[in-house]
């Protein structure tokens, strides 16, 4: 008796959809942290020299003993985010950009310049999509 048996090797690819950069800024200057005009200059020109596009910004500054911003870049490729906490003189940032030509490391470091912590974090994700195939 003959018995055919059949295996089916299931085969994933991987493919980058997006880079994702962020981080945690610690013991950044309080005047920086509640500066929303500079916040937004900042994400402005990290998108120009890593070489997203803009596509708006909007921002937000929080009062009070607590107060902070939020800042959100819409870019064609995704977006750039900071949020600031005076009272902690911490912010975070997020870069995230599906281009093939834009680098959000730069975005990143220029940022972190920018905002002059005493020490950082930073972190990277491969956004990725699996395809399955037989």
């Amino acid at each position: 008796m003959n018995v055919a048996t059949e295996t089916r090797v299931e085969k994933v690819e991987e493919y980058i959809i997006g880079k994702h950069v962020y981080g945690n800024l610690y013991g950044i200057p309080r005047e920086l942290a509640i500066d929303e005009k500079y916040l937004i200059e900042t994400v402005v020109k990290a998108a120009e020299l890593a070489n997203m596009t803009l596509v708006d910004v909007k921002s937000y500054s929080f009062g009070g003993l607590k107060g902070g911003v939020s800042v959100i870049a819409l870019i064609m490729e995704s977006h750039i985010a900071i949020h600031t906490w005076v009272e902690y003189r911490y912010a975070t940032v997020d870069v995230y950009t599906c281009g093939d030509k834009s680098d959000p490391w730069k975005a990143f470091q220029y940022i972190v310049e920018r905002l002059k912590p005493k020490d950082y974090t930073i972190n990277y994700a491969d956004r990725t999509q699996h395809i399955k195939s037989a």
